[in-house]
């Protein structure tokens, strides 16, 4: 029997081509680049929903919503009377829904399911994907996003384009009842970071349900990349605009959440069901996945937006 060897510094040994093949190979999971950390939806407040409806009921307000007797001293006897108005066409959200179809072939599942099981990598890959659109229809949908819904009132403007600790206060001033995080970019945030080097302000560093967060006057600044730099999640260009939210969340303060429908068939996790489709006549094996997302802002000031951020200014430091 012939001996697969090479020669190496005159020692005769087997090759490292030949002992491959009686190698045990150490795998990895399969890696899909495009997953981001989606600290959004860690960050906001949700709330379950029974059918898939929300109405978000508001009072009709003034400078003063209502008279009311207070004086130490009485200077009558007469107590105002009145009554808190409600709009009359409150606004609802439908929940919407993003769908998937998983096809995975029996044959190869039963053959090729060690270490990994085929169909939970598949169907684990889906499932990071449609989290992945979730972040960004929340913030960018037409219907519900949260920068189609920021009311005019809550819009700013940078003062010189990049993003500085003064545009941040200012900001702060539009959601100051108990604001809960900054959102932006990671462009934008390295942007402001820039800006207080330059003023030698820089920012503390937090650690918050494992992950580092920069903050400012005590806010963490979240990262994603669904808040688009003219557009795109990775621009090419140095230049490019976005812009920074400041939001409050929770239904008790009256800010902004995420909305999903609760009690699901076939639940895998929040508003996401898992279904199994069955299998054709050529052994193909179907599942559909199911994800049902919202997001309602329940009081203007709940949210704000600093707009036409830029995230190319560079400075040379001596």
């Amino acid at each position: 029997m012939a001996k697969e060897t090479e020669k190496t510094e005159g020692i005769n040994a087997l090759s490292a081509k030949a002992a491959y093949n009686l190698a045990n190979v150490t795998k990895t999971k399969p890696q899909y680049g495009a997953l981001t950390p989606k600290w959004l939806t860690k960050f906001l407040e949700f709330k379950g929903l029974e059918t898939g409806l929300f109405r978000v009921n508001k009072v009709v307000e003034g400078e003063t919503p209502l008279d009311v007797l207070c004086s130490q001293t009485k200077k009558t006897d007469i107590i105002p009377q009145g009554y808190i108005e409600y709009e009359t066409q409150p606004r609802e959200y439908v929940l919407n829904s993003i769908s998937t179809i998983i096809n995975v072939n029996t044959a190869v599942e039963d053959v090729y399911s060690a270490p990994y099981d085929q169909v939970q990598e598949q169907l684990g890959l889906a499932i990071e994907s449609l989290r992945e659109r979730q972040e960004s229809q929340l913030i960018n949908n037409d219907d519900y996003g949260l920068l189609k819904n920021i009311a005019d009132s809550q819009r700013i403007q940078t003062r010189n384009g990049a993003p500085t600790p003064d545009d941040l206060d200012e900001l702060i001033t539009k959601v100051w009842k108990e604001p809960s995080f900054f959102l932006a970019h990671p462009r934008a945030i390295a942007a402001f970071e820039r800006e207080c080097t330059k003023r030698g302000v820089p920012p503390v560093v937090v650690n918050i349900a494992g992950g580092n967060f920069l903050t400012w006057r005590g806010i963490p600044i979240v990262p994603t990349d669904k808040l688009l730099v003219d557009g795109l999640k990775n621009p090419k260009s140095q230049n490019g605009k976005t812009n920074i939210l400041l939001i409050r969340t929770g239904e008790a303060k009256r800010g902004v959440i995420g909305l999903f429908q609760a009690g699901l068939k076939n639940e895998h996790s929040r508003g996401l069901s898992v279904r199994f489709r069955g299998i054709d006549d050529k052994g193909v094996a179907s599942y559909l996945l199911s994800l049902y997302c919202s997001a309602a802002i329940l009081a203007d000031d709940a949210i704000a937006v600093l707009e036409d951020v830029e995230v190319g200014e560079y400075y040379d430091y001596d």
